[in-house]
């Protein structure tokens, strides 16, 4: 059978204390809304809907950046859940398989529980998703009779028997299409609110002899996140969670508290990774890498075999080939460094490529930016690179070239060639006493007319 997902996040969320919308704050750098797509990726749907309100134009955005397939639709007035659903009901129009209904700010829901879901959804009507709470506070009870859902009661409608219920509502739910539009039609705005209710459909359903199941997940699934604590609570999850993960797979985290991972950090076994290590975006390490302390990645490839660090940052678009070394306060962008070649202090590799076996001396600066325009730099096979080398790109080191340490390299330099870019070196014998002297008395004098 087909899925359709469908993803509530319309709300303004007022209590994050927030311009933008709830659903587009960030958990390990991706919007939360993104990690409830990716929950729901794990179906492979045949259609993504998001049911966008508060900031449409930047939820679409956000959307397109992840999943340009996926479509948004407005809803305009925040008329409950069940009104939520329902404006999806035209682009649903001639699918024929289930609709799974996520929450925008439930980030947690795991692929294993939406299978189980899907699973349940072939002897069942509707399905819901349920949760045991260590504290079942205000949730909304599910009232089960053996396998059966017999209803959901919200907490103002519990009995004291019903309030003992610690089986609790997450909100998420499966239905086939068809009938899950048919039961919506069924929904009245019995509430103080005035508003249309998902899950009341659950009663509806039952109502008309169908059959209801619930499925349990871990309560840490169904966290909503309503507030920057609640931001911050689930940041801690996730990071343990993506910690432990690469643990299980062979990855060494010398110190895991202090190591910050991004929503797509892949990181190979045998790596080592010490402590105080920031991961933004886009990163992949391969297997046998050894990240050093005090190290920011981001929008970058790491071979197998390499080193990095410690006080390195790596930018987007830089590519470290195999068994390449960077070292202590070198930044490299938008650069590829070859096979074994080395860029170990105090450099800057913007917008290059360097071949393999090369070594970058200390100090060395592609000086890629003209003020308008980025320019390349291309580095061979081979090449020794001085300290303090200042290569004004566009420019041109050819195989087992060099340059000598303090050069500004402003022309091409042939494979094999030395080059170099200084003055001559002029000394004036007893210059720097007289001009000690001078200085001083300088300043003495300056220091007696305050």
């Amino acid at each position: 059978m087909s899925t359709a997902l469908v993803i509530l996040a319309a709300g303004k969320g007022t209590r994050m204390q927030s311009d933008q919308p709830k659903v587009l704050h960030q958990i390990a750098n991706a919007p939360m809304l993104v990690h409830a797509m990716r929950s729901g990726a794990s179906l492979s749907p045949e259609r993504t809907i998001i049911v966008a309100g508060h900031g449409y134009d930047a939820v679409k955005s956000a959307v397109a950046d992840y999943d340009p397939d996926a479509t948004v639709v407005l809803q305009e007035q925040q008329n409950g859940t069940a009104h939520a659903v329902n404006v999806c009901r035209d682009v649903l129009d001639g699918f024929d398989g289930d609709v799974i209904v996520l929450f925008g700010d439930t980030p947690f829901v795991t692929g294993e529980t939406l299978e189980q879901m899907v699973a349940a959804r072939k002897d069942n009507a509707v399905v819901v998703l349920g949760f045991e709470a260590a504290d079942p506070g205000k949730y909304g009870r599910l009232i089960m009779q053996g396998d059966s859902l017999e209803k959901i009661v919200e907490f103002a409608d519990t009995s004291p028997e019903e309030r003992a219920v610690t089986f609790c509502n997450s909100g998420v739910m499966l239905v086939q299409r068809a009938q899950l539009f048919d039961l919506i039609d069924a929904v009245q705005p019995q509430n103080a609110q005035g508003e249309y209710y998902l899950t009341d459909i659950v009663g509806i359903a039952r109502q008309r002899g169908l059959s209801v199941t619930a499925v349990a997940c871990d309560e840490a699934e169904t966290l909503g996140i309503n507030s920057r604590a609640h931001l911050a609570q689930a940041e801690a999850i996730f990071q343990s969670r993506a910690r432990t993960e690469l643990l299980d797979l062979g990855v060494t985290l010398q110190q895991p508290d202090t190591v910050m991972l991004s929503f797509d950090t892949v990181i190979g076994r045998d790596t080592i990774v010490e402590p105080n290590i920031y991961f933004g975006p886009g990163v992949t390490v391969e297997s046998g890498v050894r990240l050093r302390a005090f190290s920011h990645f981001e929008g970058c490839h790491i071979a197998q075999g390499s080193i990095v660090g410690p006080y390195a940052r790596l930018r987007p678009g830089a590519e470290l080939s195999e068994h390449t070394h960077v070292g202590n306060f070198v930044e490299i962008k938008n650069a590829t460094i070859g096979e074994g070649s080395k860029v170990n202090h105090l450099s800057y590799v913007g917008d290059a490529t360097i071949g393999s076996g090369t070594n970058i001396g200390a100090g060395t600066i592609t000086c890629n930016y003209d003020g308008v325009m980025k320019h390349h730099t291309h580095i061979g096979d081979k090449v020794f690179i001085g300290s303090n080398t200042m290569l004004i790109a566009p420019v041109s080191v050819g195989n087992e070239a060099m340059t000598g340490s303090g050069s500004v390299i402003t022309k091409d330099v042939p494979d094999a060639a030395l080059a170099l870019s200084r003055t001559e070196q002029i000394n004036k014998p007893g210059l720097a006493r007289k001009l000690f002297e001078m200085l001083k008395m300088k300043k003495k004098k300056r220091d007696g007319e305050r």
